[in-house]
């Protein structure tokens, strides 16, 4: 599942069954004694890989910080990741955009990744008290995903620019800031 995840990030849900298999080192019978069909591996290895997803932007249980840091969090590692030479954009966004159908159980397992950044976003939001917490969550997966998509196609470089396009939108939504959070740091935009 590890090879076939690998592959299907760098090369895209076209990538061959030989090359898949070729990839985890086992022959295609033994993929397809494992596995139906390339499809439910393909699944199967998104899924398997969507913790470490959390993980990586800081999803799991509440930490601490604030909404608002917790929520600008994820922008600064979206533009760290970027600036490494293996970043692809993100993996469960380009499954959704190469696959167009929708009950495919590759997109199905994608859709639910994205759903869960987008939940992360509104609950962080509520908790911070944005006026309209599911339209900020929305515009923040749009943000995400734009910045994610440019980003692994080398059209831009994220350093700098997306942390302060996810502020402008939490000031806009009036996502408050605590009292802890009157200076700006890395993560806030001056007060204009």
């Amino acid at each position: 599942m590890e090879a076939a995840a690998s592959c299907v990030y760098v090369d895209g849900v076209g990538v061959g069954v030989e090359a898949l298999c070729k990839a985890a080192g086992v022959s295609k019978r033994s993929m397809y004694q494992l596995f139906e069909s390339k499809d439910e591996l393909l699944a199967a290895s998104l899924e398997r890989r969507a913790p470490g997803f959390a993980g990586m932007f800081g999803l799991e249980a509440d930490d601490g910080r604030s909404p608002r840091a917790r929520i600008l969090r994820v922008f600064e590692l979206l533009e760290e990741n970027s600036a490494s030479p293996d970043y692809h954009g993100c993996p469960y966004l380009a499954v959704q955009v190469e696959l167009k159908d929708v009950d495919h159980p590759a997109h199905r397992v994608a859709q639910k990744v994205k759903d869960e950044l987008t939940a992360f976003f509104r609950g962080e939001a509520e908790r911070g008290g944005a006026r309209d917490p599911e339209l900020l969550a929305r515009q923040l997966t749009l943000v995400f995903d734009g910045a994610s998509a440019r980003g692994g196609a080398r059209a831009e470089v994220l350093e700098g620019l997306v942390v302060p396009m996810a502020a402008v939108l939490l000031d806009a939504a009036g996502l408050r800031r605590l009292s802890a959070e009157a200076q700006p740091n890395a993560w806030e935009t001056p007060s204009l």
